[in-house]
């Protein structure tokens, strides 16, 4: 009784000095308390102890394993899979080691045991559902108490405990039972730099108690877990409520204050037409779905609210009335060009243009070729007035023609001389056919410079063919 008062007096001053600040995973808090057994023959010292890891599971000759409650520790989680540790233990030490293979083990008697120790763990989750693998490191402080040994027996001191420090390393393995409970495996290692204290394995096994979820609003759902920890709601729900009790979370309930079906995420369908209520625009009369829950009497697509003929078909430009056709042209007036004269659906409702003929065409040429111009320059002979006026009557007899005007010359001079031109010369006949009372928007000049000859360069009358001027219909 003694050496437990001595144990839990050790834990409750190291748990006092492992307080932590409060995280939000479920269970932080962790009793065990079990068994434990040292070992010092395996640890690379020197006889009656053998090498590193020697005869490391035998249990029959190393092992000092005390028949009764020898082990607890309190830990803490602390978050990011990070654990703190405190421990305490109490043993025999009977075992140890040997001087041979064909010595018996080394008795030392009854040598009381004591060890307090903390660890930081490293927890890697869990496996298979149930199994958690960790890994330890930390330290503490070990007393055993003296012993002189020889070959079979050992001499006790009277009560005498030597203690020092030890680093510890540690492997473990949780098997989870329960969300409480879990079978605590442990194997850990003591390494003393004191030569009074030898280093030593010490292997735990017990029971792990989990306890100290927190609840904030009291549902019985840890707040790890409850994905609403300040309302209290519904286990099925992860902690969150379900205020209208349709079967469906708030969360997900786009209607959570009135009950509904699970088909329109726990909103009501009051007229039972397919739409629910907060997306039916006429929520107590049948309607249709393509029209958000709205009747169409007529069937033209525009819902009867909207539809300012509800009786008669027609388009939802119109707000559900038919387009009308003023001239009975065929062409609906929104879409006529000419809503007042009756013309051609080609022809977007107006009547088809009256365009000059091949013969008109030839005409307008056979004046334009006899334009004249200055040498080298865009002015007009005075012979030329009675040809542009001839062309002007022409083009004004064609009011919905559009027209080209081309220039071109021979290859007397310098391409870009000739180029600039013919430019100016094709403008220049346009221009008087705007002064004279022709639409400038019905008309187009271009320059072609010696690029498109009709005739050979090589003589007077083949050049004097080039240069001229056409007057093309545009498409």
């Amino acid at each position: 009784m003694k050496n437990l008062n001595r144990l839990v007096l050790a834990l409750v001053l190291l748990v006092s000095f492992s307080n932590v600040n409060a995280q939000d995973e479920n269970n932080p808090w962790a009793i065990s308390f079990g068994i434990n057994a040292v070992d010092v023959f395996p640890v690379g010292e020197d006889a009656p102890q053998g090498d590193y890891f020697q005869e490391f599971y035998n249990v029959k000759d190393h092992w000092n394993i005390l028949p009764s409650l020898s082990t607890i520790s309190v830990s803490k989680y602390l978050g990011k899979n990070f654990s703190l540790e405190a421990r305490g233990s109490i043993n025999k030490i009977e075992k140890w080691g040997q001087f041979g293979s064909d010595v018996p083990s080394v008795k030392v008697g009854d040598l009381d045991y004591y060890a307090v120790d903390g660890a930081v763990r490293y927890h890697f989750g869990t496996l298979f559902g149930f199994l958690s693998p960790n890994l330890g490191v930390g330290g503490g402080y070990t007393w055993i108490e003296e012993g002189t040994y020889n070959t079979f027996s050992v001499e006790r001191g009277r009560d005498n405990l030597v203690g020092a420090g030890t680093v510890n390393g540690a492997i473990g393995l949780d098997i989870n039972i329960s969300e409480h409970i879990a079978l605590m495996l442990e194997t850990k290692y003591k390494h003393s730099f004191e030569e009074y204290l030898t280093s030593h394995f010490q292997h735990n096994a017990g029971i792990k108690v989990k306890f100290g979820g927190k609840d904030t609003d009291g549902d019985g759902v840890y707040d790890k877990d409850d994905a609403c920890p300040e309302v209290p709601g519904l286990a099925e729900f992860n902690g969150c409520p379900d205020t209208d009790g349709d079967g469906i979370e708030d969360a997900k309930d786009t209607c959570p204050n009135e009950a509904g079906l699970a088909e329109f995420n726990g909103c009501p369908d009051t007229d039972g037409d397919g739409v629910p209520d907060n997306t039916d625009a006429c929520p107590t009369v049948k309607g249709l779905k393509t029209l958000a829950g709205c009747p169409d009497a007529d069937g033209d697509g525009v819902a009867d609210k909207d539809d300012k003929c509800p009786d008669v078909a027609g388009p939802a430009a119109n707000n559900g009335c038919p387009w009308p056709d003023a001239d009975g042209d065929g062409v609906l007036d929104k879409d006529d060009k000419c809503p007042n004269v009756k013309g051609t659906v080609a022809n977007n409702g107006c009547p088809e243009p009256v365009l000059p003929t091949v013969e008109v065409m030839n005409k307008l040429n056979s004046y334009a070729k006899t334009i004249l111009f200055e040498t080298g320059k865009a002015s007009f002979k005075k012979a030329t007035y009675p040809v542009l006026q001839s062309i002007t009557a022409i083009l004004k007899e064609y009011p919905d023609a559009n027209f080209i005007i081309e220039g071109h010359t021979d290859s007397v001079g310098s391409e870009t001389l000739n180029q600039g031109l013919s430019d100016s010369r094709a403008g220049a006949v346009k221009g008087y056919l705007v002064e004279n009372g022709i639409d400038p928007a019905r008309l187009e000049s271009v320059g072609f410079g010696e690029t498109n000859p009709i005739d050979t360069n090589k003589t007077a009358a083949g050049r004097r063919n080039n240069r001229r001027v056409e007057v093309k219909l545009k498409k």
